[in-house]
């Protein structure tokens, strides 16, 4: 994990959803850009298998655990509380953690097909912005907070009534949350990823995977590692300009609708 710039050194930053998928590639990304990372999971022994499997890796004193339900706002304050008491400080959130299904709206039973959806969706990007910006303010130097979104925070799309609306509120918390935090130094940013090869894409058939993969330009499946890439940066001192907006990083997914066999004219 050795090799890279260090756009990152000196940095402090918590990452939610941590021990897999688009966090677990961020925590190392940004481990191997220099800083020091809390990974932030409400899988506490997976979170603390990603701490051993890079420290292993030679990166000991970069990482450590928490766990955290991040739909309770308690849960996201210590794990705020424990990256300052572990690390000094905090510089940067990444509030990442997710859930993903869905059903046909009609079929929904609310306790079952909307509010967990808008609890950890929805709820726990507040939380984060909340109790990290209240951090940043009481330290004096300002931060950044990366959220997830997603193209279906933008459209309406199949079986997604509940996670395009709770996806929906990221973009606007980012908005809001620029607008009022500025003055203390503090930039907010979401991203939101296309069809990415995380577990929980993975798990679906082939067929579906390969449909999933037509709907973006390189015709494939973003990696991880990829999505983690743009996080680093928006993290960093060069993305500086980059404040209240929505980085696409959806290969080309929101601006086309699908490929066609033109006739000859």
């Amino acid at each position: 994990m050795r090799g890279e710039g260090k756009r990152l050194e000196g940095k402090v930053a918590l990452i939610t959803g941590g021990a897999s998928g688009i966090g677990l590639a961020t925590v190392q990304k940004f481990v191997r850009e220099g800083a020091k990372v809390l990974v932030v999971d409400i899988d506490a022994e997976r979170a603390e298998k990603v701490v051993a499997e890079i420290e292993a890796d030679g990166q000991a004193g970069s990482v450590a655990a928490a766990q955290a339900d991040v739909s309770v706002y308690a849960d996201v304050e210590a794990a705020v509380q424990r990256a300052v008491d572990v690390f000094g400080r905090l510089d940067v959130i990444f509030n990442n953690a997710g859930i993903a299904g869905g059903k046909a709206l009609l079929d929904h039973d609310p306790a079952v097909d909307y509010a967990p959806m808008i609890r950890v969706d929805q709820d726990g990007v507040y939380h984060g912005i909340l109790a990290a910006g209240r951090q940043f303010k009481s330290q004096g130097t300002g931060g950044v907070i990366i959220s997830t979104s997603s193209i279906y925070g933008e459209q309406a799309a199949e079986l997604a009534f509940s996670y395009s609306a709770a996806k929906a509120a990221v973009i606007s918390f980012t908005r809001s949350a620029a607008y009022e935090l500025a003055e203390y130094g503090v930039r907010a940013v979401a991203i939101t990823p296309g069809r990415v090869g995380t577990p929980i894409i993975n798990q679906f058939s082939e067929e579906l995977r390969t449909t999933f993969a037509s709907e973006q330009l390189r015709n494939a499946l973003t990696e991880p590692s990829e999505i983690a890439d743009v996080v680093a940066f928006l993290a960093s001192d060069e993305a500086n300009a980059i404040n209240g907006t929505v980085v696409h990083v959806d290969d080309g997914y929101s601006v086309f609708k699908q490929r066609l066999d033109l006739p000859t004219f």
